[in-house]
């Protein structure tokens, strides 16, 4: 039995378009990690279902771990930065990708970059699911390179919740992503 959406909302984009970006952006990140052997982390928790699909499709060798900053906390809006898990994998002298779902203002992403750089990384890459299209993000532009290395999809600025992303905490184990209608983010 599938979950009762709410009745606001709207597909996005259904699994079939998911697992296509998914593989084009796996292309991309074998490129760009060729002989490398990077430690992969998937930001906690809504990077979850996208490093789950995205991981598989890597060819290099990897060490995966994860950190766990939010601005959500499962709200539907962001706050203050909570730091509540760290990667155990040290990072220094290493390629880091970090994993995250969804790229809107970049402070989380911003943060976790700079956090692997003063760990000592030697390079650092991002992937993210969905970057919102706005004009709003973070970051001077060395950051910002970071921030747009690869973007998988891009939707409009709304609220979308599904394939990792949640809904007021619900909602992260469907495989499509949904957009609550005439809500922007």
């Amino acid at each position: 039995m599938e979950p009762e959406l709410p009745d606001n909302c709207k597909l996005v984009f259904d699994n079939q378009a998911i697992t296509d970006a998914l593989d084009g952006l796996a292309d991309k990140l074998n490129q760009q990690l060729l002989n490398d052997n990077p430690v992969v982390l998937c930001v906690m928790q809504g990077g979850l279902v996208f490093a789950g699909q995205l991981i598989p499709r890597l060819n290099c060798m990897l060490e995966i771990d994860y950190i766990h900053a939010t601005r959500y906390n499962n709200q539907t809006s962001g706050s203050d930065l909570i730091w509540k898990s760290y990667p155990v994998s040290s990072l220094n002298e290493r390629t880091v990708l970090i994993l995250d779902d969804i790229l809107d203002e970049g402070m989380t992403l911003k943060s976790i970059i700079e956090y692997c750089q003063s760990q000592g990384a030697e390079k650092v890459i991002s992937a993210v699911l969905l970057k919102k299209n706005h004009n709003r993000c973070v970051g001077h532009d060395a950051i910002k390179t970071v921030l747009f290395d690869n973007i998988a999809l891009t939707v409009e600025d709304e609220y979308v919740f599904g394939f990792g992303m949640d809904y007021e905490g619900q909602y992260r184990q469907l495989d499509s992503i949904f957009a609550i209608e005439g809500n922007e983010s």
